[in-house]
């Protein structure tokens, strides 16, 4: 069975987690609000540096925040799939919020935990469409990205197990392109021109 461990219980990791469990994997939420995580029906929740369970690791949380994630579990990291839903953005300019010479924050990602398998994905669609597994009828669709293909055959499985699409965006250089498209589609959201229940769908 697959044990999946989501740092962070706000709208996506939400999403995320009951995903998880629609899949039939054994979910850990963990949350400085354990509130929060114990809200999340079927998961196991636990409070901000709780051991990590699940030996996929999903980091729920804001592009600014890994930075303090890293410090307190980068070592329980070591051998894991890590799975990296955040679209970095400056909501001054909506241009992406990246160090100069990083080209995505997976890669990023990938290079602060060279011991850890980095997947790009869930970050292209809303909460809403991945809580409710569909946009506009079709299923919802998410992109994985990769440089490592049994971890994202693993991720895109417990994709498809819970009734959604998922993608192969190839490599992990690929995440730059979905984090523009993650950008493009929260501008849209935040200047009234989609709902943010809504969003881009595959139709086939």
């Amino acid at each position: 069975m697959t044990t999946i461990t989501v740092i962070g219980a706000g709208n996506i990791g939400s999403a995320v987690a009951s995903i998880g469990i629609k899949a039939g994997a054994q979910v850990q939420v963990i949350d400085r609000n354990r509130d929060k995580a114990e809200a999340i029906e079927g998961a196991k929740a636990d409070g901000f540096g709780s051991p990590i369970t699940g030996n996929v690791v999903v980091l729920a949380l804001p592009y600014a925040a890994y930075a303090d994630v890293l410090s307190t579990y980068a070592p329980q990291l070591a051998g894991k799939t890590v799975v990296d839903p955040s679209n970095p953005i400056d909501f001054g300019s909506f241009g992406l919020a990246l160090p100069q010479g990083v080209h995505s924050a997976a890669e990023e990602l990938a290079a602060r935990l060279p011991e850890s398998t980095v997947v790009k994905a869930f970050n292209t669609t809303f909460a809403a469409t991945l809580a409710a597994g569909t946009v506009n009828g079709s299923p919802t669709s998410v992109m994985v990205a990769s440089d490592d293909a049994d971890a994202k055959a693993l991720v895109s499985s417990v994709v498809t197990a819970a009734g959604l699409r998922a993608l192969d965006a190839g490599p992990l250089a690929r995440a730059s392109y979905m984090e523009g498209m993650g950008a493009l589609q929260i501008i849209l959201g935040a200047t009234g021109q989609t709902p943010w229940t809504g969003g881009f769908a595959i139709v086939r």
